[in-house]
């Protein structure tokens, strides 16, 4: 998949190539049209996008986000501790007053962002049922006539009975 950037006026739902959807995600906005909301609350994605009507409850971000957060706090906090014991003495009540409290900051503002991106990776890769939801909307796009999909009610298009 290329990893072009393109405007959101430029592109359909259906459209959206890895980087637009995983920046849309870490802002907190729907991958697929970047107008709706992503999170209903704190880590809770919406069922769907109240703006394009995109199903968002097909990721399984799980425990990725925290993993990359975890890698990116632990290196900075690791960082900015190794940097201050060489060059600056601290008393050791001043460590344990900033370190966790910074620790625990930074943890909080990236899991939510770092979520949104992992969100929008997935829908950008077709991952966990994105795909097979972005087929069916471009299938009732292009047959809107009488409202009815060439698919049963068990959701196969293929040919039956034989």
């Amino acid at each position: 998949m290329p990893l072009t950037m393109q405007t959101a006026s430029a592109t359909q739902a259906e459209e959206v190539t890895t980087l637009p959807a995983m920046k849309r995600g870490f802002l907190g906005h729907c991958p697929a049209c970047d107008r709706g909301r992503l999170f209903g609350r704190f880590l809770k994605a919406v069922e769907r996008c109240e703006a394009c009507g995109t199903e968002l409850h097909h990721h399984r971000a799980d425990d990725l986000p925290p993993y990359i957060v975890i890698t990116i706090v632990g290196h900075l906090i690791g960082y900015g501790i190794l940097m201050t014991e060489t060059k600056m003495e601290m008393p050791l009540w001043a460590h344990l007053a900033i370190w966790p409290l910074l620790t625990l900051v930074l943890s909080l503002l990236l899991l939510q962002p770092v979520k949104g991106a992992v969100v929008g990776l997935q829908y950008a890769l077709g991952m966990h049922g994105f795909g097979a939801a972005r087929e069916k909307r471009k299938a009732e796009r292009e047959n809107p006539g009488d409202g009815r999909s060439n698919t049963g009610q068990d959701g196969y298009a293929g040919r039956r009975g034989a």
